[in-house]
């Protein structure tokens, strides 16, 4: 067999192999967090971009949730302004947030919508704030001073967590063939603006939109156990026991939560993967092997 037959047979294989994957998810939703490397290194940049539009291209309807907190540091330090952090969570005053909606809801987003489009989709960008997509209300963090006083409350500012999510915008674009792509910024009742985790926004977006699954892309391979050998299949039981006996800590620990929170209302998997993997979004999806943790029920 010549060299080009041995491709083209190899090219053959890998699009057998994705049949049942692609025939099994055709007209569901799948919710995509893009974060971390995936979205400063141009090469996987261009690859995630081509996975989303294939994925659209084959039936599967894909909503793309995106983060950018090196991003809002970077511009902050431009800006001369410090950033700090509590429980890892960015103090958000009013000049802040300003910054944050002109980074996600701009240039972010905007950047994200612009490399769908160029490899053939049809992206429109979005914030919680687009269609009343998400109520948000400010997330209040607790602080134990000693035993004998009450948990002190610490003021964020802008930060948020959702209260609710109105799909119908979402619902809207998906039914006439665009990709939305969401920044997780949203708003109260009085109109302020709130900054929200990534992944607790598509966890929630997901379990809304009845998706199938969610993928959390990460700056890691997955969930590794205490040898450091990658846990791919895991059940809600089983995430707790490794939450409860350490082995799962961390960073990890509320991205693990995401998914749990996801699988818990209706989705069918949760899967973290790693998204410093070229086209870590088809591996996972249409091959037997993936590149990461999958999470069900």
């Amino acid at each position: 067999m010549s060299i080009d037959n041995r491709a083209a047979t190899q090219v053959a294989q890998v699009l057998n192999e994705a049949l049942p994957y692609i025939q099994r998810l055709s007209g569901k939703t799948i919710v995509i967090k893009f974060g971390g490397n995936a979205m400063v290194d141009e090469q996987l940049k261009q690859s995630f971009a081509r996975n989303i539009v294939l994925m659209k291209q084959v039936g599967i309807n894909p909503v793309v949730v995106h983060g950018g907190g090196p991003q809002i540091g970077q511009l902050l330090k431009q800006l001369g302004k410090e950033s700090h952090f509590i429980q890892g969570m960015r103090v958000t005053d009013s000049e802040t947030m300003s910054v944050v909606e002109m980074v996600l809801g701009g240039q972010v987003n905007k950047s994200i919508v612009s490399l769908i489009n160029q490899q053939g989709g049809r992206a429109v960008g979005l914030t919680g704030k687009d269609g009343g997509l998400i109520q948000a209300k400010p997330l209040k963090l607790t602080a134990k001073s000693s035993e004998k006083q009450p948990p002190e409350i610490i003021d964020l500012g802008h930060v948020g967590e959702v209260e609710s999510i109105d799909p119908a915008v979402v619902h809207m674009l998906d039914n006439s063939d665009f990709i939305p792509v969401i920044a997780p910024i949203g708003v109260d009742a009085e109109g302020r603006s709130y900054n929200i985790n990534a992944d607790l926004v598509a966890s929630r977006v997901a379990s809304v939109l009845g998706a199938e699954k969610l993928l959390l892309l990460t700056n890691t391979v997955g969930i590794l156990d205490k040898e450091s050998n990658l846990l791919t299949g895991l059940s809600a039981p089983q995430i707790d026991a490794l939450v409860e006996d350490g082995t799962i800590q961390g960073g990890m620990l509320p991205k693990v939560q995401c998914a749990l929170d996801a699988v818990n209302s209706g989705v069918s998997t949760a899967q973290i993967i790693d998204g410093r993997v070229d086209n870590a979004v088809l591996l996972e999806l249409f091959t037997d092997q993936g590149v990461g943790t999958l999470i069900h029920q």
